[in-house]
């Protein structure tokens, strides 16, 4: 069974009662830099998004930019928000809830997550637009019902996931074979208390800023629409970002947790700039595709290497 929440989603509203379960007074400031400007000089890419993006395109009836948008007006936006998350926890709760009364909660693998996060007036844009952590760090909820799983249930992972782990995981859990072409790692040995020695220690993601109508990245920016991509790379402690036709980004995590101070021009940053551009090289010719790998034609017909 599949359930799809379109909330939280914009346009930013919420019915009774969660449009007021939360005060927009307790709401903590973005994360961002003085002004709009001051964060636009980042990166062209960034620039272009602080110049275009319409509040038409957030609220049913908003005029203006989104970096236009007054402190007042974001800590409601934020506060509205999360009475929609918390919508959507509750309908969560009801499934459950069915469940348990249907007998089969114990016998189903529940997996949560969404497909992107939501900047909330972080580095003054909203959506899920660039490269910055907010957009890409999404929630991952997953309850195995079986004892295997009581060593690490109700326990928070701080280790690395991405959201091609989600179908291998639940391939594992049917007991079904994984096909050779996916590029994630089943989530379940997590899910049992162990840690593969050899799991991941960064995280990857890609974006597609192409698009369409006068305000679109191609017409902004002058590249062609094949070149409008970047990729990140992400551990604990540095994220680098490639751009297809655009200058790189280069943050120092551990001293700048929000990416605000780009060190890719910094002549000290050069080496390990270097190192995190190769590690790049090396997880796009992984996981490029391979649809036919581990495939050979033989006299005895086509022989596949599980």
């Amino acid at each position: 069974m599949r359930a799809a929440y379109i909330r939280p989603h914009p346009p930013f509203i919420a019915p009774e009662p969660y449009n007021s379960l939360y005060d927009p007074a307790d709401m903590a400031p973005p994360r961002r830099a003085a002004t709009a400007e001051r964060e636009g000089a980042q990166h062209p890419l960034l620039a272009s998004y602080l110049r275009s993006q319409s509040l038409a395109s957030y609220f049913v009836t908003g005029q203006g930019l989104v970096a236009d948008l007054g402190d007042a007006d974001l800590a409601q936006l934020r506060a509205t928000y999360y009475g929609m998350v918390q919508e959507v926890d509750d309908q969560v709760g009801r499934l459950i809830d069915r469940l348990k009364e249907w007998g089969l909660y114990d016998d189903t693998l529940i997996v949560v997550t969404s497909d992107h996060g939501e900047l909330l007036g972080d580095h003054w844009m909203l959506g899920k637009q660039g490269y910055f952590d907010e957009a890409y760090h999404v929630p991952l909820i997953v309850r195995d019902p079986r004892a295997a799983a009581d060593a690490a249930r109700g326990t928070t992972i701080e280790r690395f996931t991405e959201a091609v782990d989600v179908m291998p995981t639940i391939l594992d859990w049917l007991g079904l074979a994984i096909p050779r072409q996916c590029d994630g790692r089943s989530l379940l040995p997590l899910l049992h208390g162990r840690m593969p020695a050899d799991w991941r220690r960064e995280v990857h993601w890609e974006f597609d800023f192409r698009g369409l109508g006068a305000a679109d990245s191609e017409v902004a920016l002058g590249l062609p629409m094949d070149a409008c991509s970047l990729a990140v790379i992400r551990d604990e402690r540095f994220k680098y970002v490639h751009f297809a036709a655009l200058p790189p980004l280069f943050f120092d995590l551990e001293a700048d947790p929000h990416c605000l101070n780009d060190l890719s021009r910094d002549p000290a940053a050069a080496p390990g700039m270097l190192s995190y551009a190769q590690k790049m090289l090396s997880w796009r010719i992984v996981s490029s595709g391979r649809d036919f790998t581990g495939m050979q034609a033989s006299s005895k017909g086509l022989l596949v290497r599980p």
